[in-house]
């Protein structure tokens, strides 16, 4: 490689990273009260266990149904203005929590003050990443959607994993207001930045309707979906798993996850644009599905980081390389509504993992549900092999 082609990749990158900055404070502050919300809810407000984890569930559930809407206002507006909006609605997240902890004299009060705020964040989710994907496309070019996507998600999971411990600690040493000042202060600094930075123009033009954009992408949403549960059931059942066998280590397993899933992007994420999307996901499938059977077998502790690692590393680039085809499909006026629709079958694979999973163990153990996990990721590769040959004859003279 030429030290001009070197250097090209460098300007893209920094290009790319001063955009997807703005997902990394999105998830900042999703990250940071994730492990000291319910504990408030538990410990200081009273409530059950059931409660303290809806807490947490009510912002997946406005992220999967504000997805479809942050997509089309970023197509009419611009994603400077969608990610803006994001970021605000994040910030106010951290108010609410304020306000939460001025009303633990009366719980119910405090814990609707914090249903909103969660909802707010939710809804901040959805606007911030979908915005900032598309703002990072159009401040490069559309032959590097899979990188600009693949980075936003090296920004997404980077500010989960700083985000939890540092709640931890900021929350052990000023409590949930200086956590929530935290919240607002960096949302508040990044709605600067973003405001200081050249918006995009919005491509005109006319748009084909919310039906039609999902009856384009609806195959690569449901690639991704079933796609998505192997990642679901790792992060939400490995300390079960590893309690039933009455091993230790289930913490370091999710981070040979991470490691797997943010160096895969790291190193081979360019191949989305050299082989293709679909192709790319295919061999991801399968790396994932033998992750995850090797999970299932789980004779050794070591087996199952291996297991873990390799999910990670087919996990990785899905979510990109069927993105870079969905968002084909449409016209450039249309591709924040493909974008964030498609989104949303991520946000509901991880949905209904938790309760089916839950199901599935009752009846046949928790190692089943990596075995499950592995059929709907087959399924995924063949919805993902029948669209290869769909572009393929296509292609085909007639």
């Amino acid at each position: 490689m030429s030290s001009t082609t070197i250097q090209t990749n460098l300007q893209l990158n920094k290009r790319i990273l001063s955009i997807v900055i703005f997902t990394f404070v999105c998830y900042l502050s999703i990250g940071l009260p994730l492990a000291v919300l319910p504990g408030f809810v538990h410990n200081t407000l009273g409530f059950n266990s059931v409660l303290a984890g809806l807490i947490i569930s009510v912002q997946y559930f406005a992220t999967l149904a504000s997805r479809p809407h942050a997509g089309r206002f970023a197509d009419n507006i611009g994603p400077k203005k969608v990610v803006i909006f994001g970021l605000a609605c994040c910030g106010l997240s951290g108010l609410f929590y304020i306000l939460a902890w001025m009303s633990t004299g009366s719980p119910v009060l405090s814990l609707v003050f914090l249903c909103i705020g969660r909802i707010f964040l939710g809804v901040g989710e959805s606007f911030a990443a979908t915005g900032t994907i598309l703002w990072g496309i159009g401040a490069t070019n559309p032959i590097h959607t899979g990188r600009v996507i693949s980075w936003n998600g090296v920004a997404t999971y980077g500010a989960m994993a700083a985000g939890a411990p540092l709640g931890v600690f900021i929350n052990g040493h000023f409590g949930l207001v200086g956590l929530s000042l935290t919240i607002l202060l960096i949302a508040a600094l990044a709605i600067a930045l973003a405001s200081s930075k050249q918006a995009i123009t919005v491509v005109t033009g006319k748009r084909i309707a919310f039906r039609a954009v999902v009856g384009k992408i609806w195959m690569h949403g449901l690639g991704l979906g079933f796609g998505t549960i192997g990642f679901g059931v790792i992060a939400t059942f490995i300390t079960l798993y590893y309690a039933d066998k009455g091993w230790e280590g289930a913490a370091f397993t999710l981070t040979l996850f991470s490691l797997g899933f943010v160096g895969m992007r790291l190193i081979f994420g360019s191949n989305i644009a050299r082989f293709g999307g679909l192709r790319v996901s295919i061999v991801s499938f399968v790396i994932e599905i033998i992750g995850l059977l090797i999970i299932w077998q789980g004779i050794s502790p070591f087996s199952v980081e291996i297991g873990a690692f390799l999910t990670g590393s087919g996990f990785s680039l899905i979510f990109p390389a069927l993105g870079v085809e969905a968002v084909k499909q449409v016209p450039q006026q249309n591709q924040g509504t493909a974008l964030g629709t498609y989104s949303a079958f991520l946000d509901l694979g991880l949905g209904i993992t938790g309760p089916v999973a839950g199901i599935v163990i009752s009846h046949f153990g928790t190692p089943s549900i990596y075995l499950a996990a592995s059929f709907m990721v087959l399924l995924a590769m063949m919805i993902t092999i029948k669209m290869l040959r769909i572009e393929k004859r296509a292609k085909q003279p007639q």
